[in-house]
């Protein structure tokens, strides 16, 4: 039997990635968990493994395609089928197929009676593409006209400001007129296709709805179709989450289609009926949940337009260039933060003298560990210390709920520049490790980094970022939060100084601090206080164990 393998849910808001290699051919005996190529999204490099084994028949990507999420992306001849008898067409019919599966409840796929209809001319229009996306450009038509198409099949590829999204069909039919073509800008609501669709009544059979002569019962839709958006105090409080984040989610035709209407992604809905089953009603009040807690994004999101930028050939030559996927997420990630986020950067010194003398002392001992010991990497542990000390730095602030959010767990980021631009990894649990093993982590995350090997996980769930410059140079300078963090810290190269200690001038390593922060939680005497508690430690480590 032929099995596709589709491109899996890579993360959180990432829906398609660019093919960076191809490690298989076709012929080749691929086993389970086997890496057939490697992906770029606009986080990471990520390995996409094989979730079955077998024989490979085709590749239907190459190096360099966008794919998307669901998309196949080579055919395997499985393993398992080797041995086993040939189904004949008869007994193929006879087998029931499921469609919705929990660990409690499951409803098979019973025949849908149709009876015929005139054939009519439908409007295909642009749906709902998600919140604030009212255009995109045509990336690829997907069908021709005089194709057939069927329910949820792609008809266009649409390319938005945030992914690039298939557009699926909401009815079955013959395309009979097409009215785009790649590199058209098209908006919500816009008809591109006309679809002759045969008109018909179907007769919803379910699992045990037979009577004993073996006649079909009709039955009512599990969920009526209902669109009025108010809500409903009888609305239950408790939810499940659907299971996995296949198609297959426990809800109706119906409660599908009024999600896509309306621009929900169903896998996310929580569903309050038995085992997570999804209603409308659920549909509803996530759809609420998520205009309530966006509100302040919106607002911030329509006072970021774009300005108009004049044509600069005519003063020159110029070269445009289109952002790779870091670059493009790098810039909308920090313009969000710079807008939402209220800065100031507060400057501070710290003698390193004798610290150098230490980390000169014991490099040595770390390096035969499998790493360097750095002034990054004794300064995250320092700011854990220094996280517990004043925990307002260890939180996020939640405007839309008017909360604040605070973490007892201390993932630090590192802020490290690649070719591809910014890419930030987390320690995780710094609390629970000492200078040594973080001086190792820390070595295999540049690596990996500079590689594209990161994967999505590490870099995720940070509390606080470092930026380190002082390798390339500069004096100070002012961080970008990284929200939704409240802080970083901006180290500068160390230079000698004469500081004036003892009444006398004397030679002194001095390090350069920078520290940014979100004004809404934290005040500047906090700061103050944050980076100067971090000077005298770095100044006398004994502090540490002193205070602690």
């Amino acid at each position: 039997m032929a099995v596709e393998i589709k491109l899996p849910e890579l993360g959180e808001n990432i829906e398609s990635g660019r093919v960076v290699g191809i490690m298989v051919k076709a012929g080749d005996m691929i086993a389970k968990d086997q890496v057939l190529m490697e992906l770029e999204t606009d986080k990471a490099v990520i390995e996409v493994p094989s979730d079955t084994a077998g024989m490979l028949e085709k590749i239907l990507v190459s190096e360099g395609d966008d794919v998307k999420i669901g998309q196949t992306l080579v055919v395997l001849k499985s393993s398992q089928d080797s041995g086993k008898p040939q189904k004949t067409e008869k007994s193929q019919k006879e087998i029931k197929s499921p469609v919705e599966s929990t660990e409690e409840t499951k409803v098979e796929k019973k025949p849908v009676a149709k009876t015929g209809g005139a054939k009519q001319i439908i409007d295909f229009k642009i749906p709902e593409l998600g919140e604030n996306i009212e255009s995109g450009a045509v990336a690829g038509v997907l069908v021709s006209i005089g194709d057939s198409v069927v329910v949820d099949q792609g008809l266009l590829e649409l390319e938005t400001d945030k992914a690039v999204a298939e557009v699926p069909s909401d009815i079955a039919g013959v395309i009979k007129e097409i009215s785009v073509k790649e590199g058209d800008q098209v908006k919500v609501g816009q008809v591109v296709m006309k679809i002759e669709s045969e008109s018909q009544s179907e007769t919803i059979i379910a699992a045990g709805n037979m009577d004993p002569q073996g006649k079909d019962k009709q039955i009512e839709p599990t969920v009526p179709v209902d669109h009025d958006l108010q809500e409903d105090a009888s609305y239950p409080a408790q939810y499940s989450k659907p299971v996995g984040t296949s198609t297959l989610v426990p809800a109706g035709p119906s409660v599908r289609r009024f999600a896509r209407e309306i621009g929900i992604d169903i896998h996310e809905v929580p569903g309050s009926g038995p085992a997570g089953r999804i209603s409308i009603e659920d549909i509803k009040h996530y759809s609420k949940s998520l205009n309530t807690q966006s509100t302040t994004s919106q607002s911030v999101s329509n006072t970021l337009q774009a300005e108009t930028l004049p044509d600069f050939s005519k003063w020159g030559e110029i070269d445009p260039q289109p952002m790779n996927k870091v670059r493009e997420k790098t810039a909308k990630h920090l313009s969000y933060a710079w807008a939402t986020i209220p800065h100031v950067t507060q400057l501070d010194k710290a003698d390193i003298t004798e610290l150098e003398k230490l980390r000169k002392r014991f490099a040595k001992h770390v390096e035969e560990a499998g790493g360097k010991l750095t002034v990054t990497a004794i300064l995250i542990k320092v700011i854990e210390y220094a996280l517990k000390r004043f925990p307002q730095f260890n939180a996020s602030v939640d405007m839309g709920k008017n909360e604040i959010i605070y973490k007892k767990y201390y993932n630090i980021g590192i802020a490290a520049d690649t070719d591809r631009g910014l890419l930030v990894p987390v320690i995780k649990n710094v609390d629970q490790k000492n200078i040594i093993q973080i001086s190792v982590e820390l070595t295999e995350l540049s690596k990996k980094a500079r590689d594209r090997k990161l994967s999505l996980e590490e870099m995720q769930g940070g509390n606080f970022s470092i930026s380190n410059l002082g390798g390339i140079g500069g004096t100070a300078f002012t961080p970008v939060v990284n929200s939704p963090e409240v802080a970083i810290l901006g180290v500068s190269r160390s230079a000698v100084e004469p500081i004036y200690t003892d009444s006398e001038f004397k030679p002194r390593l001095m390090l350069p601090l920078s520290l940014s922060y979100d004004h809404r939680l934290i005040d500047g005497a906090d700061a103050a206080r944050f980076l100067r508690w971090i000077c005298e430690v770095l100044e006398q480590p004994f502090l540490l164990n002193l205070e602690d």
